[in-house]
This record gives structure tokens, sequence and C-alpha cells, in this order.
């Protein structure tokens, strides 16, 4: 689950003037085209089937939601992914290498981040990602806690592009992107991404990407962990259609839809959906479009990967000397993956 936001500011605003930005800069870049945004979410809504970009989950409620959900106990990606950094911090840091630019990809809150500043010791953090709240509450704590860092805060949608040359100083970087967000994307998109981030490295062979991805198991297993019984995902999963009311001016009754989760095994990919709960009409753009009971909107996909299948995507990513480290359980793995140099 991505963490995101939808408003799109059409110009470029540098945060100097924040009382706290003596410390922390947070520049946003946020530069998209916002008929363009709806028209792709009135045509999601109008498809046969509907879907929902999963980034409109994250309004303000959305993204307190999501907090809850990593402290579930059936949601075990958090604390497992969180585990194998613990336990291999030693062989990590040796891997990655101190001393780096560090570039957090979906930073959010920077908690995961902030636990490796101190064995980095990056000389610049540049935390990354769409929504504001968090970065704002965040980075100055961290600005205030690691004043030998140039800590940095970057607002911009990477999915759409990565360009964060203005933010990133000369020299060697690890990318950091935790918590298995890649499996937001189709193995083609993931796979796309992965080589814009082998391309960012350059031709520095100390430059590498550091990422925890979620890995196959029992259907029944990952079913729960997006199924929680306490139904947190549940009104997680509805809030996103009183977002998107709020946004195109829909009135869609979110207690009328139904949470659900599956695992596509033939895809490796657990879906959630909203079920309609009986017939209903919604007027989506000045259209008219009937729900019927039964009927689903598409929210979100999350891919899984076998270690053989990532560690492979990497390779054809351009990545080399691919490091693993799981659990004991295997149900999560992380990943460092250098930039290695052809020759």
């Amino acid at each position: 689950m991505q963490r995101s936001s939808l408003r799109v500011d059409t110009a470029y605003r540098d945060r100097a003037a924040r009382p706290f930005d003596r410390d922390a800069h947070i520049v946003d870049r946020r530069i998209g085209d916002p008929v363009a945004e709806r028209r792709a979410l009135v045509a999601g809504l109008l498809g046969t089937p509907a879907s929902i970009d999963p980034k409109y989950f994250y309004d303000g409620i959305g993204c307190a939601l999501f907090c809850k959900i990593c402290n579930l106990p059936e949601y075990y990606p958090t604390r497992t992914e969180a585990a194998i950094f613990d336990r291999n911090r030693a062989e990590i840091v040796a891997a990655v290498g101190s001393g780096k630019q560090l570039v957090d990809l979906g930073a959010g809150d920077c908690a995961k981040a902030a636990t490796w500043l101190p064995f980095l010791r990056p000389t610049r953090y540049v935390a990354v990602d769409i929504a504001d709240d968090a970065l704002e509450s965040a980075l100055p704590q961290l600005a205030s806690a690691h004043p030998q860092i140039d800590v940095r805060g970057v607002l911009t949608d990477f999915t759409r592009g990565l360009e964060l040359a203005p933010d990133m100083s000369e020299g060697p970087t690890t990318y950091f992107y935790p918590g298995s967000s890649i499996g937001n994307f189709s193995p083609a998109r993931a796979l796309q991404f992965l080589q814009v981030i082998r391309r960012h490295c350059g031709v520095d062979a100390e430059s590498g990407l550091l990422i925890g991805v979620d890995t196959k198991k029992d259907p029944a297993r990952l079913r729960a962990a997006y199924d929680d019984v306490a139904g947190i995902t549940a009104a997680f999963n509805r809030n996103i259609l009183a977002h998107v009311n709020r946004v195109i001016g829909t009135h869609f009754r979110p207690d009328a839809f139904r949470h659900v989760a599956l695992y596509d095994d033939a895809a490796s990919r657990v879906e959630m959906h909203l079920e309609a709960v009986d017939t209903q009409t919604v007027t989506i753009d000045g259209i008219a479009r009937i729900f019927r009971a039964g009927e689903r909107i598409h929210t979100e996909s999350s891919y899984k990967y076998a270690p053989p299948e990532f560690v492979a995507m990497l390779q054809r990513a351009g990545f080399g000397d691919v490091r693993v480290w799981q659990d004991d359980a295997q149900d999560f793995a992380v990943y460092y993956a250098s930039a290695i140099v052809a020759r």
C-alpha cells in the first residue's frame, strides 16, 4: 500500500519560510495536470470492471487507518521487515556501506529510515513522498536529532517519474524502498520502476537499492492480512469512496459497499475490491453509473514474489551482486542490489 495524496499543485514551492526550515527543507515538485487526473479517475469508475487508483486511499483519514493496519496482528509485513532489519543490521550495513546519500522513496513519517540513520550515517537524507502532512511533521524532528545530516523533503509522485537531480548531491546514493510498496505495481511496471532507479545510480558502483518485498505464502494468511477481524482494512478500503466524493463531487455511500480481499494464485497477488451490497446508481461527471448488487470496484493489487523471482527482476533491471535476508519463516525478504558498472 503506497502512501499518497491527491492534491496536485501546478507550481514549484520552496517552503524555506517555515520556521523549522533552517534545519529541514521541503520542496514541492508535484507538477501535474488536474484535468488529466480527474479524467483518469472518472474513466476508471465508468469502466467495466470499475477501478480506483490506490493513491486515492491516502487522505488524512486513510493515512491514519493505514498506520493502524501496520500494527494489526494479521498484518505481518511491517513487523517482519523490522525484525529482519534488526537481526541483520550489521550485515546490511556492511553490504550497503555508510556515509552515502540516502533517498527514502515513499518516506511517509520517515520512521523506517530513522532507524537506519545512526548506522548508515548518510551525508544527506532525502525523504520523497506525495503526501505533505507526514513529512512536515517528521523532518524537523529528524533534523534536530541528526544535525550532522543534511535533511531534505521532496513532494512528488515518483511513480510517474523520478526526477530528483536538483535535490541530490554528488556521490554514491542508497535508494531505500521498504514495506513492499513495489508490490502495488504490476510486474511489468515494477521492472520499469527498478530500471529508473538503476539509471539514477549512474556509473557509481557504490550506489544501490535497499528494498523490502513480501513473499508468496499460504493464501489464507495473505487474505487475513488484508481483511482483519477488527475491520480496520475494510474501513480503509471504504474510505477511498469518501475521498473520491470530495475530489470529483460524487455521492458514493461507502457503507453500501462491502470490503473484499482475495488472492489470485495465478497472478501471485492479493486484490482488494469494494462490492456493491445492492443495486445503486451514482452520477459520475454527469453520467449515471449503475452498480449492480455484487458488482465490484477494484481498488488495489499487491503482488508477491519468491526471492529467486525478485532477484531475477533486479538483475533484469541492471543491478548486480544482490544480497537477500529473510526471517526464519520466510514471510518477507529484504534485498540489497548494487549498481554494478558494466565493463
